[in-house]
């Protein structure tokens, strides 16, 4: 609010209070008269706004119960329109006091914008050609003390859209549409990894070790056990166990929690996919997130060409595949091949004003270079495999070059988008790295511990893996063209107000 216009700036505050006073007085009226709005606990819907539109001829002159929010109301002395909106849409209806009773529309014409009504009545087509339902009943079924914003999008916080979801899918409701979208897209990918033999599983949200993915978890207690817990911050490890048991196909929807910044691209609670297939690896996992996202374009879309946010994507297979010394060379014009240092490497670093470490080794330092060169021209869908082992800690090593991992991760519009690896399942080596890993882990603080009893998984046996990860909410904000991570998630992680 300005502060040379506060009187003006407060007035519709004012006028909020003062709507809101009136309708708890109607409330307060209503059950003094013996018709509390809260106390039914049914109404025999039967139809939807939908529904009688797509089916008007078979429905033509038919009884209905429809409920829903009134959205308008026109009164017209002994008649009125009034629209109502149900989960499905908006359908008008129309109101005569020689339908339902002179006291009956007399309580009609009191109902504010946002009441919950039930309406039986007949359909029919208005002369204006407007398919709607002549009432015959009209009944309040809950009373609504809050004013709903004559247009949200157009309220000066936008965050508010976000705090209060509920008001936002009230009054937009072509943000449904993206939610609906969303779920989906998780039916159909969970209908082709089913199709595909992979078996749905659940693994545990608490850890009692701090592990895994090079990212800060939110810390909890277990009072009964008097011991920290940790919110997960993937679901790897525990899918692998189950590789080792003999599951040789399987995948998790997961929540995952991790204690970081947020931005368009984070939220500190989101949901991935995990999935690991035993006997293939790093390239049957390629093949698969080109088919599975090619699918996913074509059955939300309808189309293998998107748009999102105004550049043009094609989803369609095939999708171009680099190494990450290949994509440097060709975006930063410096070959990781020419450096037979890690000195030469930092020296190459400096040339190009790319920050690295003091002590940056050459898979570190190639690592940097896509950072700063790559990303953000991967505009189309691409693969960059083969990282440095430095940074891929459950890869497997390259067998024709150990400084290389069997890793990829893909990346559409300039995102990362998942990451894969060819399964590291040499117990022995997988030590090394944990403890490598927990080393500089607790050189920043943390809690970090090996994870012995996935080491032991591992001594049994696990057989040549594939395993895949990728967010569900990138993946919907591409395929409904929405910018921010809040936009695709029903309650987004906020600051409380004050």
């Amino acid at each position: 609010m300005a502060e040379n216009n506060n009187n003006q700036a407060q007035t519709p505050e004012i006028d909020l209070n003062e709507q809101k006073r009136i309708r708890l007085e109607k409330l307060e009226a209503l059950c003094s008269e013996g018709h509390n709005p809260y106390e039914l606990v049914k109404y025999p819907v039967n139809s939807s706004s939908v529904k009688i539109k797509e089916n008007f001829e078979a429905l033509e002159n038919t009884t209905v119960s429809i409920a829903g929010r009134l959205m308008s109301k026109r009164i017209m002395g002994k008649a009125s329109f009034c629209d109502i909106q149900d989960g499905e849409g908006r359908i008008q209806s129309y109101v005569s006091r020689n339908d339902i009773g002179e006291e009956e529309y007399a309580a009609f014409k009191k109902l504010d914008i946002g009441d919950i009504v039930g309406i039986t009545g007949f359909v029919f087509k208005t002369k204006m050609g407007e398919i709607s339902v002549h009432a015959t009943e009209l009944i309040l079924l809950s009373k609504s003390l809050n004013i709903l914003p004559e247009k949200f999008h157009g309220l000066k916080d936008q965050e508010m859209r976000y705090r209060q979801r509920y008001v936002d899918l009230i009054v937009n409701p072509e943000v449904k549409d993206t939610f609906i979208k969303r779920s989906q897209i998780l039916k159909e990918i969970r209908n082709y990894l089913d199709g595909k033999g992979f078996l749905e599983v659940d693994t545990p949200v608490l850890h009692t070790l701090e592990i895994g993915a090079a990212a800060r978890p939110f810390v909890t207690h277990h009072n009964a056990l008097d011991i920290d817990m940790y919110l997960r911050i993937e679901t790897e490890l525990y899918l692998k166990r189950l590789i080792v048991g003999g599951f040789d196909r399987v995948y998790e929807v997961g929540r995952i929690f991790r204690n970081e910044g947020m931005d368009v691209k984070h939220n500190p609670e989101f949901t991935s996919i995990e999935l690991y297939q035993a006997y293939t690896d790093y390239h049957g996992m390629m093949d698969l997130v080109e088919e599975l996202y090619t699918m996913l374009a074509k059955k939300i879309c309808g189309s293998d060409v998107i748009t999102y946010q105004g550049t043009e994507i094609n989803m369609a297979s095939p999708w171009e595949r680099l190494t990450m010394a290949e994509s440097v060379k060709k975006y930063a014009g410096v070959d990781y091949y020419d450096w037979k240092t890690d000195e030469d490497a930092r020296k190459a670093a400096k040339e190009k004003h790319v920050e690295v470490d003091e002590n940056a080794t050459k898979g570190t330092v190639l690592a940097e270079f896509f950072d700063a060169y790559v990303e953000e021209q991967l505009i189309q869908p691409t693969f960059i495999y083969d990282y440095p082992v430095e940074n891929s800690p459950l890869a497997k090593r390259k067998p024709s070059d150990p400084a290389f991992t069997e890793r990829f991760e893909f990346f559409i519009y300039a995102r990362e988008m998942g990451n894969a690896f060819s399964e590291l399942n040499d117990p022995i080596d997988q030590r090394k790295r944990f403890e490598k890993q927990v080393a500089e882990k607790r050189a920043q603080g943390a809690n970090a511990q090996v994870d012995e009893d996935f080491i032991n998984a591992l001594e049994y046996g696990m057989p040549p893996t594939g395993g895949l990860g990728f967010g569900v909410d990138r993946l919907v904000m591409l395929l409904t063209d929405s910018y921010s991570i809040r936009d695709v998630l029903l309650f987004p992680t906020m600051k409380p107000l004050d």
